[in-house]
């Protein structure tokens, strides 16, 4: 489908979040678009010229929807991008990206530590299925990168913040790393999101979002995002990977995400301060061997933080605690306020426990392999977060 023109981009984040993909609904005058859970769309009687596998025409789900139309379009004005492909989820638009610019005997850079999914599809599939060379590398380590890359690496791709351990790699370095050596750079936004920093600015080629985390931030949908300036690849990717493999977002999850990026700037405010205020506390509290948030100065990667991440240093905390596997799960569970779940980015804090038996704990700094603890702070009050991680250490005589 043709991109219409964002006519918001001169106004800010918080105007573009309420207005950039609304409109009036032609049918009936309302100021919400509906929602439209067709799967198939009215064909024009002349088929010669239509392209059943193309995005330029609503005719089928699977080949695009209004309500992803529209999410895309605010997707893109909060990047200040060209374009924007949503799609089922993150891992969706994770796999839809490298499997479009990925072939065999490619060479591939990739964060020694990332997302589960990240690590699973370099360190085993598309190296061992499509004959990709995969390396892993620590991206914090700019000296470290320059070793690994080659002329004939197709891709750097990196997390910055990273996940689970939250470090913060140098999106412009490298960059200019990658470029210099002919390769396309991809950055996972997801932890940082796109109020605190935006990677195109910054020299990347493509960027990824896990919209299921803080632009829905009510943890009831599924949707991630590739965002780049580079529209000929982004319609490889639509014909690829979206309509030819099919991990399209459905219109309901669609209508969702939009719902919730309209407030997504400003619950991201309050998730920056509240997670702020908590990882100082954390790091006053006795019982705990280290905090890692890129907005404490005894951060490593904080002076780059600084520079790179505009408006706030995110959600999640890694932490650790004094204690086994076992202890931290009992901690975990007498939580009152904090919720025992997986993901992040949630109107409720969330928190997870990385087991010391995880085949990933030795590609982590060694603080991080024991007791280790990620912890995304919602939004309730800091003080009741406070106390609720208080009360439950001391319940298991921490």
């Amino acid at each position: 489908m043709a991109k219409k023109e964002n006519k918001f981009s001169d106004y800010g984040m918080y105007t573009q979040a309420v207005h950039t993909g609304t409109d009036y609904d032609e049918g009936t005058g309302a100021v919400r678009r509906p929602l439209h859970m067709a799967n198939s769309y009215k064909l024009p009687d002349d088929l010669s010229q239509v392209n059943y596998s193309s995005t330029d025409l609503l005719m089928y789900a699977r080949n695009g929807n209004p309500n992803q139309h529209w999410l895309e379009e605010k997707i893109a004005a909060l990047h200040g991008a060209d374009d924007a492909i949503v799609l089922a989820s993150g891992v969706g638009a994770l796999h839809a990206l490298f499997w479009t610019l990925l072939k065999s005997g490619d060479r591939v850079l990739y964060p020694n530590v990332s997302y589960m999914a990240v690590y699973r599809m370099f360190h085993e599939l598309f190296n061992r299925k499509f004959g990709v060379d995969t390396v892993m590398v620590d991206m914090t380590d700019l000296e470290a990168v320059k070793a690994a890359i080659t002329p004939g690496t197709r891709l750097v791709h990196i997390e910055t913040p990273d996940n689970p351990t939250v470090g913060v790699t140098d999106i412009a370095a490298i960059a200019e790393i990658a470029h210099a050596n002919g390769a396309l750079l991809s950055v996972d936004n997801t932890f940082a999101s796109p109020l605190n920093q935006r990677p195109l600015d910054l020299g990347a080629d493509f960027v990824v979002e896990a919209l299921t985390k803080f632009v829905n931030g009510h943890g009831d949908a599924q949707g991630g995002a590739i965002i780049s300036n580079d529209i000929e690849t982004m319609e490889r990717i639509r014909y690829e990977a979206q309509v030819n493999v099919g991990a399209v977002i459905s219109p309901f999850n669609a209508w969702q995400i939009f719902r919730g990026s309209v407030t997504f700037p400003l619950r991201m405010q309050r998730i920056n301060q509240c997670t702020q205020a908590v990882a100082e506390w954390l790091e006053r509290r006795t019982n705990i061997t280290f905090v890692s948030y890129p907005g404490l100065p005894s951060h490593p990667g904080h002076a780059l933080a600084k520079r790179q991440m505009k408006n706030g240093y995110g959600g999640v905390i890694s932490f650790g605690v004094a204690a086994d596997d076992k202890t931290v799960e009992r901690f975990c569970a007498a939580l009152r306020v904090i919720t025992f779940a997986v993901s992040l980015g949630h109107d409720e804090s969330l928190i997870f426990p990385q087991p010391s038996y995880d085949e990933r704990i030795l590609l982590y700094p060694e603080q991080f392999r024991k007791g280790f603890i990620r912890f995304s702070v919602g939004l309730e009050e800091p003080e009741d977060i406070i106390g609720d991680l208080d009360q439950a250490l001391r319940a298991v005589g921490l």
